[in-house]
């Protein structure tokens, strides 16, 4: 079922599935149609263009493209958790925001625009707000709570400096507690630099762990995971690159949570150790599951998508902090 439809030069609100769905118009005339649904934990929102020669795979709802598009439309299928959505909470709801922005090419006759699409749902009783610090940031849903921050030298205890000389090491821990859950093996999917808390389209960014665990950063410098203290935690010793130097610099992580007897080819936590090639850093004998950090890392099982929507799966923010030239 669709919530909101119409011409978008009025402001519109409806009911949809509990969930209030606020429309505000674009500043600039639109002539167009919209239909969004917000699902309890997902958005669909239908596009529908008049204009016949605008050019609907130029819609962006955040950074995400549409689901599906054709001349004239374009659909969005989306979770909350991707694209972006920015999250706040009011009293006893929980608001999802974003922006459905039109990216006009330089030779085009339709101007760009934004449109502000909103979703407000009633405050989950086991949701927790987030704690954000530049150092050390709390992300808690249910039972299980991710911890990422950055760290002194030890690991001991958090970071007593934001600002780093190139070629230092930037200690960072991320950690899962886990109340009812079975012991879980914490890893770091995905790592890359930004000098924007939010990741954009165009915003400048730098690799540092990607293809599924693997931590590209290790090939050319010092960067290591170093050895587990406990599965639930991970430790990651960061050489300063040169990126964005003396501008503020965020790092975005996707942290996932397993099960440690699960690992795969996209489940694990590879670095390179010069002289051996890629090691795998829960048991060495398994290495084998890293071969694929210089290819495109594919697992051979079915996706546990159940596990990635209770909440296996976070992304999380470190920052801000600076990398500075040893001559500043």
């Amino acid at each position: 079922m669709h919530c909101v439809s119409g011409k978008h030069s009025v402001m519109m609100v409806s009911f949809c599935q509990g969930a209030l769905l606020l429309s505000l118009a674009a500043a600039m005339a639109v002539y167009a149609d919209m239909k969004v649904d917000c699902g309890p934990d997902f958005v669909t929102l239908m596009w529908t263009e008049s204009r016949p020669q605008a050019d609907t795979s130029l819609l962006r709802l955040g950074n995400c493209f549409p689901t599906s598009f054709s001349a004239g439309e374009a659909y969005f299928y989306v979770d909350l958790t991707d694209c972006n959505f920015r999250r706040l909470v009011t009293g006893d709801a929980l608001v999802y925001s974003n922006d459905l922005t039109y990216v006009a090419s330089a030779d085009s006759y339709n101007l760009a625009f934004t449109h502000p699409v909103v979703c407000a749902y009633d405050r989950p009783k086991d949701w927790y707000a987030t704690i954000y610090d530049p150092v050390f940031k709390t992300y808690s849903l249910g039972d299980l709570q991710f911890n990422i921050g950055l760290m002194n030298d030890d690991f001991s205890g958090p970071a007593e400096s934001t600002r780093f000389p190139l070629g230092s090491i930037i200690p960072i821990m991320a950690s899962v507690v886990q109340e009812t859950h079975q012991p879980l093996l914490l890893l770091l999917e995905e790592c890359v630099a930004a000098t924007t808390p939010e990741l954009y389209l165009e915003s400048t960014m730098y690799p540092i762990i990607s293809n599924k665990g693997c931590l590209l950063e290790s090939v050319s410098s010092r960067s290591k995971f170093e050895p587990r203290q406990k599965s639930s935690e991970i430790r990651l010793s960061l050489q300063t690159f040169t990126f964005a130097m003396g501008e503020e610099v965020f790092i975005h992580c996707k942290l996932l949570a397993w099960d440690p007897n699960g690992l795969d080819s996209t489940k694990k936590a590879c670095h390179f150790v010069e002289g051996h090639g890629w090691e795998l850093l829960d048991n060495l004998a398994q290495s084998n599951l890293c071969d694929c950090c210089e290819s495109k890392c594919k697992s051979r099982r079915q996706r546990s998508v159940a596990s990635e929507k209770h909440g296996m799966v976070h992304k999380a923010v470190i920052g801000p902090f600076t990398i500075t030239d040893l001559n500043s």
